[in-house]
């Protein structure tokens, strides 16, 4: 137990410390490089640059202070440690990447620039945040609202940076503030994305008077588990044995032919699942069986 659990931690900080790295080197090579802002505490110090020419992976850490010691006692003693990992791994790489030599050119083209740009620290950040860690700033406040109100990350830090974007034409023109607010964009969208899981799936229940005969086939075909959630009809109240059932998208096809086979007036529920793990998902599974129709029995 004591194993799996330092195996964890080890995978955890190996993520928080490489999300930082790609945030670190978008931020330098399509941002700065581009003169494109950036929202929170990251964009701040890239207004103090602009204006004064301090290196943002000094003030980053400068700034961040107070804030972390916000986040250690609201967010607990494991967020607090992870915290500091990862601002201190963003102000490292930060001042590693500004002094390694290299150039991106995508000639001058601002959209693509912004779209790349949005999708480093996004990807950046949502490991980051995946693997229970921030980079403080913005960040820290993002984390205590989604725990305390159950905003996502994605949309708070959106509203966070369209406050610190108004700061920054300060030294920005109106057009590459407007390039800026797409990075915004696709970032809030990839952090979404990598926060609420890796793998989207669809839930399924079905309410049928034959779910033992279709729960039978789901499970022979499709190697997934199912669950009898015990119903009651409202208008008839007979007891019914409901199915739940978690697929995969490209298993919906299959899973709809298989209930028609047997009961045509099935009723189907169908929800996204954001996030699951398990066996047949996170872990892999026997190769299914495809399902065929069989062919009515002729009479006489």
């Amino acid at each position: 137990m004591e194993t799996t659990t330092t195996m964890t931690r080890i995978k955890e900080i190996f993520f928080i410390v490489v999300g930082t790295a790609i945030y670190a080197f978008g931020l330098v090579y399509l941002n700065i490089a581009n003169h494109l802002a950036e929202g929170g505490v990251t964009g701040i110090t890239l207004i103090i640059r602009a204006l004064f020419g301090i290196d943002p992976a000094y003030t980053t850490l400068l700034i961040n202070i107070p804030l972390i010691l916000i986040g250690g006692k609201i967010l607990g003693k494991r967020s607090f440690y992870y915290t500091i990992l990862g601002t201190v791994c963003l102000s490292a790489f930060l001042w590693i990447w500004q002094r390694v030599p290299f150039t991106i050119n995508l000639d001058h083209d601002l959209f693509i620039v912004s779209l790349l740009a949005g999708i480093f620290a996004g990807f950046g950040s949502g490991l980051v945040y995946r693997y229970g860690g921030t980079t403080g700033g913005a960040d820290v406040v993002a984390r205590i609202l989604e725990q305390k109100k159950g905003l996502t990350m994605g949309k708070s830090l959106l509203v966070f940076d369209a406050i610190v974007l108004l700061c920054s034409l300060s030294y920005l023109d109106l057009k590459r503030m407007m390039y800026t607010l797409i990075v915004s964009f696709v970032f809030s969208r990839v952090v979404d994305i990598l926060s609420s899981g890796g793998y989207a799936a669809k839930g399924v229940m079905v309410i049928s008077n034959r779910s033992e005969e279709i729960a039978q086939l789901l499970m022979e075909h499709l190697e997934r588990g199912v669950t009898y959630l015990h119903g009651e009809g409202g208008f008839s109240s007979d007891l019914k044995k409901i199915i739940y059932i978690v697929v995969s998208p490209q298993e919906m096809n299959e899973l709809k032919k298989i209930i028609n086979t047997v009961d045509e007036k099935a009723f189907i529920s169908i929800i996204n699942v954001h996030d699951v793990e398990g066996e047949g998902f996170t872990f892999l599974k026997p190769q299914r069986r495809k399902f065929r129709l069989k062919k009515p029995k002729k009479v006489g």
